[in-house]
């Protein structure tokens, strides 16, 4: 599918200014019959859907951008949607935020929220066709995940580096039995996943040693216990993200291990939660508050037409910082 047609490829096709294509769709008096018509029938022609943008052109409407998210407990997600919010408040934009539940069938209700936006960014498992359907060809964002058609834009996450640097770090610290707990609600193992098991095979170290756990604070407690259990020799342990990392100090805690002397303990996401725990944690740290910001930039020129970011803006790398955890 070819990208969203904009104002200005009606304005071009039908010869007049973008403004003049304000004027005809929104039945104003200045502009005359034979015009208007050649607006309507070029508009017609290439499948333009008039957004709210469009239209506050001439009526100065204020742009909105819906921003979805799955889980705004998760501290992830809220400091990714303050990172928006803080960009688009720059611009003068309001953003309305829906959160799905981490439920495509939440996801699949929001044919009816999008008439309330210009623009949508944020993170959907559905898939693009299906997604294309219920966005009814207004401009979509996507965060953490590639993008296959023109239709849509995406901004990407890759901790591989990061993961590399931190298997890197445990080894350097003399660590040899090293796990981790991956994301329960996937179909299969995670991207973070992979990027251990390769980080874990350039060591010569096996790779094997990983339970699931549900992305919550309980979530990671009941994991690591589950995952020490069946493997008591363990001494460091990464996690898929920070939320899961407190709930690994909090079982180590309740379990008698010393962190990190007796078990190291790596999250990912690099949050300000992570902060404020004792001992602090040691992170793979993404720049959250980038995220938000690129996703309304790419948003901004998606409405108007212009040029995309590259794809190298548009990917955010994970950076190991050490604190006390490891």
């Amino acid at each position: 599918m070819g990208r969203r047609v904009t104002i200005n490829d009606v304005a071009r096709a039908a010869g007049v200014s973008r403004q003049t294509v304000s004027r005809a769709l929104n039945d104003k008096g200045e502009i005359d019959g034979g015009t208007k018509q050649r607006v309507l029938d070029a508009a017609k022609e290439l499948g333009y859907r008039p957004s709210r943008f469009a239209r506050g052109l001439v009526r100065q409407d204020s742009t909105t951008i819906g921003l979805v998210i799955p889980d705004l407990l998760n501290p992830f997600f809220t400091e990714v949607a303050a990172g928006a919010l803080e960009a688009a408040r720059a611009r003068g934009w309001h953003v309305i935020v829906y959160d799905t539940a981490d439920s495509t069938a939440e996801e699949s209700t929001l044919a009816v929220a999008v008439s309330q936006v210009d623009a949508v960014v944020g993170y959907f498992s559905l898939g693009e066709s299906e997604l294309d359907g219920h966005l009814t060809g207004i401009p979509a964002v996507l965060i953490g995940r590639e993008h296959h058609t023109p239709r849509f834009s995406s901004i990407r996450v890759d901790g591989r580096a990061g993961i590399r640097e931190a298997v890197g770090h445990l080894v350097a610290r003399g660590h040899t039995s090293i796990g981790m707990l991956d994301h329960a609600g996937r179909a299969g193992p995670s991207p973070r996943h992979d990027w251990f098991a390769g980080a874990m095979t350039e060591h010569g170290l096996p790779a094997h040693l990983v339970g699931n756990a549900v992305q919550s604070v309980d979530g990671g407690a009941e994991a690591l216990h589950e995952l020490l259990g069946r493997h008591p020799g363990l001494t460091a342990v990464l996690t898929y993200n920070d939320v899961i990392a407190v709930g690994a100090l909090k079982a180590a805690r309740r379990l008698g291990r010393i962190v990190p002397d007796d078990l190291a303990v790596v999250g990912f996401d690099g949050l300000q939660l992570g902060t404020v725990v004792d001992p602090a944690l040691t992170s793979v740290a993404l720049d959250t508050t980038r995220i938000g910001a690129l996703a309304i930039e790419q948003a901004g020129r998606l409405l108007h037409g212009d040029p995309l970011l590259p794809d190298e803006e548009l990917q955010v790398d994970g950076v190991l910082v050490v604190r006390e955890s490891a």
